[in-house]
């Protein structure tokens, strides 16, 4: 069973149904109980960084996390991929998790095209740059879905794959037991779907 964390933030729904899709069991929950006991993780978030993580803090699910990600895989989607990194500059400094070395930045700033629209929002090709079990039915250069202003950086040792947005974007990370996507793999169709089914079976 796959737990996706309930704390507040969040496409909980359309997750659960998109691991229904592909017949995997998904629980939305905040319960420590049923976190421990699922086989892995799925963080989920949108919104702003400082907001998500002080629920998350509030949710008394951190230390729950930091126990869990030893032991099972854990997947942060979007804004529950930047949560897992040191620490980010949306609207000042805030720290995160700390399960990923690096830190989270405005994109539009880092653009080497300034013309080009922030967020970035809509379909971008995922280049993988080292094989993973998340990608075992995925191949590089299919497109996935983004929304997103800010982006991950310094983390080139944990970076998978990246899109290209006039500079490398990280689309997905691996630190561990952890992994994140900047994409929405529950928006992005088919492929999303096959990474979802990829990480069910890790």
């Amino acid at each position: 069973m796959t737990a996706i964390l309930d704390y507040g933030v969040g496409n909980l729904f359309s997750l659960r149904s998109s691991l229904e899709a592909i017949g995997a069991e998904g629980c939305v929950t905040a319960d420590p109980a049923v976190i421990a006991a699922a086989d892995r993780l799925i963080l989920p978030g949108v919104g702003a960084f400082g907001d998500a993580m002080d629920k998350l803090t509030a949710s008394g699910l951190v230390p729950v996390l930091r126990a869990q990600a030893q032991k099972k895989p854990l997947l942060g989607i979007c804004l529950g991929m930047q949560l897992l990194f040191d620490k980010s500059w949306e609207y000042g400094e805030h720290a995160g998790l700390g399960f990923v070395h690096g830190e989270v930045a405005p994109l539009a700033p880092d653009l080497a095209d300034p013309a080009l629209k922030v967020p970035q929002i809509g379909w971008n090709a995922l280049r993988i740059l080292r094989d993973d079990p998340l990608f075992r039915y995925f191949r590089s250069g299919e497109y996935v879905y983004y929304v997103h202003s800010y982006y991950a950086r310094g983390c080139a040792e944990s970076t998978l794959a990246v899109s290209e947005y006039s500079i490398p974007v990280t689309g997905a990370v691996r630190a561990g037991l952890v992994w994140g996507t900047q994409f929405h793999p529950e928006k992005s169709g088919d492929a999303g779907l096959r990474l979802l089914r990829a990480f069910t079976e890790l």
